[in-house]
C-alpha cells in the first residue's frame, strides 16, 4: 500500500526529523537537508549521517524523501542559474550522505524569457547536475506546479518534454501535487477523475516514474493557477480522489506526503483523515 506521512522539520538535528515523524505515526517523511531559503549550509558530518540512519532503522518510517531549496531555479539565467546548478549538486550529495534516495525539485520559472528558453535552460541544468553526480543513485523528482506567474511544469505534457530531452534518464521522475494539478486545470473531483489521471500517467510516463505524491486540497478553484494549499476535505477537491489514491496498491511503497496548513486541524487531523480514508 502507499506510505502516508508529513513534511517534518530537521531543527535540532537530522535524527529529530525521525522522532517528529514517528510522533504522528508517519510511514514516510519529507525533509529539507538544509535551510531552504539559504544557498549554502554547513556540510553534513559522518556522525550526523550515522545518527540519522540509525534513528531511521530503529523507527517505523520506511521511506524518506527530500525537498530541494526553493531558491533553485535552473530555468533562469545568469548568476541565479549558476548558483542553482551548484546548489542542486550539493543537495544531491547531501541526500546521498543521509541515505535519501529521492529529491523533489521545482522545475523553476522562465522569468520572462519565454517557456522555450526556460525549458532549454532547465534541461541543460539537469543534464549537468546528473552528469556531475553520475556515481550517485539519488533520483530527482520534478514536481507538478500550479502555473503561477512564469513557473514551468503546470502541464504533464511539459514534464514529458523535459524527460524526452534528457533521454528518459533513469534518475529522473515526478512528484505529483494534488493542489497544483487541480489549480493547473486537471479535474480531480469527478468519480472517474482518478482513473483518468492514472491512465494518463501510466501511458505517458509509466507509474514507476512517480516517486512521490504531495497531498493537498486547494483553496482556489480549478484552473485558477493559484498555489493555495488547504486541509483535506476543506477545499475545492473533496475527498473522493484521495480515497481512490490511498486504496490503490499500484502505489505500493510510494510516499504520500501531506503539505497541508499547520493551523486548524493541523498535521494530526490530516493524518487521522488519511488513515480513515485508507481504512486503518
Amino acid at each position: 500500500m502507499p506510505l502516508i506521512g508529513l513534511h517534518v522539520s530537521i531543527a535540532g538535528g537530522f535524527a529529530k526529523a525521525i522522532e517528529r515523524g514517528e510522533a504522528y505515526g508517519c510511514e514516510a517523511i519529507q525533509v529539507f537537508t538544509k535551510n531552504q531559503l539559504q544557498w549554502k549550509a554547513p556540510p553534513i558530518t559522518p556522525s550526523q549521517g550515522i545518527a540519522f540512519l540509525r534513528a531511521l532503522r530503529e523507527s517505523g518510517i520506511r521511506k524518506v524523501v527530500s525537498h530541494a531549496s526553493y531558491l533553485i531555479n535552473l530555468a533562469g539565467e545568469g548568476v541565479q542559474r549558476d548558483k542553482s546548478g551548484e546548489a542542486l549538486v550539493d543537495e544531491i550529495e547531501r541526500c546521498d550522505q543521509l541515505g535519501i534516495g529521492e529529491l523533489v525539485l521545482h522545475p523553476g520559472a522562465h522569468l520572462g524569457q519565454g517557456q522555450r528558453k526556460g525549458l532549454e535552460n532547465l534541461r541543460e541544468g539537469l543534464r549537468d547536475a546528473l552528469g556531475r553526480t553520475a556515481n550517485l543513485r539519488v533520483r530527482i523528482l520534478l514536481e507538478t506546479m500550479a502555473g503561477q506567474g512564469t513557473a514551468l511544469g503546470a502541464r504533464l505534457e511539459t514534464l514529458r518534454e523535459i524527460l524526452d530531452g534528457l533521454d528518459w534518464n533513469d534518475r529522473l521522475g515526478l512528484c505529483l501535487d494534488t493542489c497544483h494539478l487541480f489549480a493547473a486545470g486537471y479535474e480531480l473531483r469527478e468519480e472517474c477523475s482518478y482513473e483518468r489521471l492514472t491512465e494518463n500517467l501510466e501511458k505517458n510516463f509509466g507509474l514507476q516514474r512517480i516517486g512521490c505524491w504531495h497531498l493537498n486540497d486547494s483553496k482556489s478553484a480549478r484552473g485558477s493557477f493559484r498555489d493555495r494549499h488547504q486541509h483535506l476535505g476543506d477545499g475545492q477537491l473533496g475527498l473522493s480522489f484521495f480515497s481512490a489514491l490511498l486504496s490503490d496498491n499500484r502505489w505500493e511503497e510510494v510516499p504520500l506526503i501531506l503539505e497541508t496548513p499547520k493551523s486548524g486541524t493541523g498535521d494530526a487531523g490530516n493524518m487521522a483523515l488519511l488513515r480513515k480514508l485508507r481504512g486503518h
